[in-house]
């Protein structure tokens, strides 16, 4: 049985090696920053998950987890957005409230619960946030690939996740009128620093290059079921 700190970097692992352009690899000092820790404390983790046969990993080289880390990491990521799912859903907690209690959660060691949790939800596709949840094989049929800074002056586009899960983010996203499935039309987008006036739901908000660069959204032709000219969704290989 792995312990709860092994279970995280697991989890963290599979996050990292999902992000666009990773190749199913993370870097140490990258791994460290998304745990706050020391990268001397991931070298002493690990090396007990490569002993364990969970990472590929050679000193000063590239991670990469294992068929066995890869299920592993993804069940636990699984249960994470199945939990938020329910408190958010079931029990009406916020979504900027969800992330530290299912971070608890995720350690219950039952298939049987989970399998339980993921009927009574009704087989979600998406946690709050917008994040994928995997199936019970481990799959994503498709992750989104698009941010709100990628677009221009006059385009229409609908946010379907946040890249940014931290409590601060998702109150200022709420601060703004915006949440899962809006419809967002940008009004201008200034050259020099990539702020945006946007329009959500009848209101003009100015927002930041960091702001837009952290929301994915689906554009007008996604929407309208068209062809995609710059490939909002694509297939998780």
């Amino acid at each position: 049985m792995l312990s709860f700190t092994e279970e995280n970097y697991l989890k963290t692992l599979i996050q990292i090696s999902l992000k666009e352009n990773a190749n199913g690899e993370s870097g140490t000092n990258e791994l460290a920053e998304n745990l706050g820790v020391k990268p001397s404390t991931v070298n002493d983790m690990l090396k007990k998950l490569r002993e364990k046969k969970l990472i590929d990993y050679e000193k000063y080289g590239k991670i990469k987890l294992t068929p066995s880390g890869y299920k592993t990491g993804m069940y636990i990521l699984r249960k994470h957005r199945l939990w938020e799912t329910f408190l958010y859903n079931k029990l009406n907690f916020s979504w900027d409230e969800v992330h530290p209690i299912a971070e608890q959660l995720e350690h219950i060691q039952s298939d049987a619960l989970i399998d339980k949790l993921d009927q009574f939800l009704g087989y979600p596709e998406f946690d709050p946030h917008g994040d994928i949840i995997p199936n019970a094989k481990g799959e994503m049929k498709y992750k989104f690939n698009n941010v709100l800074s990628m677009l221009n002056e006059n385009e229409i586009c609908q946010m379907v996740a946040v890249k940014d899960n931290s409590a601060e983010f998702l109150k200022y996203v709420m601060s703004v009128g915006l949440g899962i499935n809006n419809i967002i039309k940008i009004h201008s987008k200034n050259a020099y620093d990539g702020m945006m006036k946007i329009e959500v739901n009848e209101a003009i908000y100015n927002v930041s290059k960091q702001f837009t660069d952290n929301i994915y959204i689906v554009c007008e032709n996604c929407l309208n079921s068209k062809k995609c000219h710059a490939n909002c969704k694509k297939p998780v290989i």
